[in-house]
């Protein structure tokens, strides 16, 4: 009885897109496109089908070269909305880009899984046709062994001269001919079964499928792995305005994008020959066993048609009717040579015999059952199955992350590039703009602030050792002094910020310095006896040019 109308293997609809893309040789010529990884002609034309994605890389780094080319000279400042644009482009980007790099690792998990249920079922497989092999040689070393010793033991009995009749002998003697020859006939049923699959060994091709995925799985995942850290280091950089790792992203993003377009190739290839296998995956199976198979027994069982005659069926049917015909003749040599050879220890050996055409027998039914093909043909429709529905639909989805993550790295390094030239590190905060015309010459302002943190110090001679420097509010106080107060005594801070707060005047180094020397910046000494000093606060607080805008902290420190 064959498979079910429903349960026949049908090709998925991706296999049917992926088989229909042209299969052209190196002339352009197209050619059967039919699996035949044994064929060099087939395997040029996915060499060209892979070489698609290849050309586009060549032609994406050709640009980029180019763009990086234009863009190492361009110093030109850009405008903070503007650069915050590329943040945002980038921050998008690389969540989209991560997106695809996730469909691939979902499809990574597809194929795997695909993969491991094929190798699964191929072991199901091996194990059904191993208990076959099994079973008929357990017929054949019952009948050819041990009931064959049972026939040599009755053979020298029938050989010694009887004391009486010799056609009951002569009888006696076709009956045990007749046997011998339906054992023997019975062991070659259970052989021609046997012998044609000792050729069938898929457990080094089932070894190799499980080597290869062994390492391809986790080599899969490395690589998709690297991507989404690539790209969760270029968020960050965009987050924290990081320098550094926009420029480690344009370096790595370059590398990224040749991994990307090379196993995009790598995809391609693979899913198109895929494709191409589960079209007819049994085509493949018949030219990939050994000729000793035949093929009319393979087309059966992977076809498992109600038309079509097992042969294996029949050979047992052959057994199990030569079995029955051994009973028959052991029913009726046992009377014969009971009587012709009394008491010669015949009956144990009739008995020995009869349990082996039991034993047989036995095994032959329940032999029935597993050369059946249906059990072997759901195995086999499990496979295909799990390979080219489960497992094509993951290569798929890989080959597309590949092909979007190539894009999205391209666009992702092209404006990750176009970014960190215009990101500067952040400026102190101390720092001033020293061309401010308000403020002094650096030179002025350190030669002040030298001088104030030596008095405040007390290096000066008569300096008390605990003077207070100046409070920034106390002289941010100070008003200019009137017009007619220039000729009263001048304070040293005065000559140090008039004129724009330039450096001073060789001319009020004198008596002046001498007098003030030690004291604070601003502040008369109240113990010194003079004349009293024109001005706002009695000459107290030393007047600020008008031509000074602001003071720094470090010029009084």
């Amino acid at each position: 009885m064959g498979a079910r109308s429903d349960d026949t293997y049908h090709p998925p609809r991706l296999a049917e897109w992926l088989h229909r893309l042209p299969h052209v040789n190196a002339t352009f010529r197209e050619v059967d496109s039919t699996f035949d990884p044994d064929s060099p002609v087939y395997l040029e034309s996915l060499g060209i089908l892979a070489s698609a994605p290849a050309a586009w890389l060549i032609f994406t780094l050709l640009i980029l070269l180019l763009y990086l080319l234009t863009r190492c000279c361009d110093r030109k400042p850009r405008h903070a909305k503007s650069i915050s644009a590329l943040k945002v482009t980038l921050a998008i980007m690389s969540v989209l880009c991560c997106a695809a790099v996730g469909l691939g690792l979902y499809g990574n998990d597809d194929l795997h899984n695909g993969i491991v249920q094929t190798l699964n079922q191929a072991r199901q497989i091996d194990g059904l046709v191993g208990k076959i092999k099994n079973q008929t040689e357990a017929i054949e070393r019952q009948l050819r062994v041990q009931a064959g010793a049972d026939f040599t033991g009755i053979r020298a009995i029938f050989d010694e001269p009887p004391a009486f009749n010799l056609t009951v002998l002569k009888a006696a003697e076709g009956h045990l001919l007749r046997l011998i020859g339906n054992n023997t006939l019975a062991a070659n049923a259970a052989a021609e079964i046997r012998n044609p699959l000792l050729a069938l060994d898929i457990i080094p091709k089932i070894q190799m499928g499980e080597k290869f995925e062994t390492i391809r799985w986790p080599f899969t995942m490395a690589v998709l792995s690297v991507l989404l850290v690539l790209c969760v280091v270029l968020l960050v950089g965009v987050a924290r305005h990081n320098r550094c790792a926009l420029i480690a992203f344009s370096v790595c993003g370059l590398l990224a994008v040749i991994a990307s377009y090379l196993l995009s190739s790598v995809y391609l290839a693979t899913s198109v020959a895929l494709g191409d296998l589960c079209m007819a995956p049994e085509r493949f199976v018949e030219n990939q066993a050994s000729t000793e198979l035949s093929k009319d027994i393979l087309r059966h069982y992977l076809n498992c048609e109600r038309a079509r005659a097992n042969p294996f069926t029949q050979r047992l049917r052959e057994a199990k009717t030569t079995l029955e015909h051994m009973r028959i003749e052991l029913s009726l040599l046992k009377p014969l040579a009971f009587q012709l050879f009394p008491k010669r220890g015949l009956e144990q050996k009739f008995n020995s015999l009869k349990n082996e055409i039991n034993t047989a027998d036995t095994i032959g039914t329940s032999l029935t059952a597993l050369v059946d093909c249906r059990t072997l043909y759901t195995h086999y429709l499990r496979g295909a199955r799990a390979l080219c529905n489960v497992g094509l639909l993951g290569l798929t989805l890989m080959l597309v992350s590949a092909v979007l993550a190539g894009v999205m790295m391209t666009i992702l390094v092209w404006v990750d590039s176009h970014t960190w030239i215009y990101i500067r590190k952040k400026k102190d905060y101390q720092q001033v703009n020293e061309t401010d015309p308000y403020l002094p010459p650096p030179a002025a302002s350190q030669a002040i602030a030298a001088r104030t943190l030596q008095r405040s110090q007390g290096q000066f001679p008569g300096a008390p050792p605990d003077t207070p420097p100046p409070s920034y509010a106390h002289v941010a106080h100070l008003r200019p002094p009137p017009m007619h107060a220039a000729t009263a005594p001048v304070h040293e801070a005065e000559f140090l910020l008039q004129d724009g707060c330039d450096t001073r005047a060789q001319e009020h180094r004198g008596s002046h310095m001498a007098h003030l020397r030690g004291h604070t910046l601003g502040r008369l000494p109240s113990h010194h006896h003079h004349e009293p000093m024109s001005g706002p606060n009695n000459g107290k607080y030393a007047t600020l040019s008008k031509q000074c805008k602001t003071l720094e902290s470090s010029d009084f420190y």
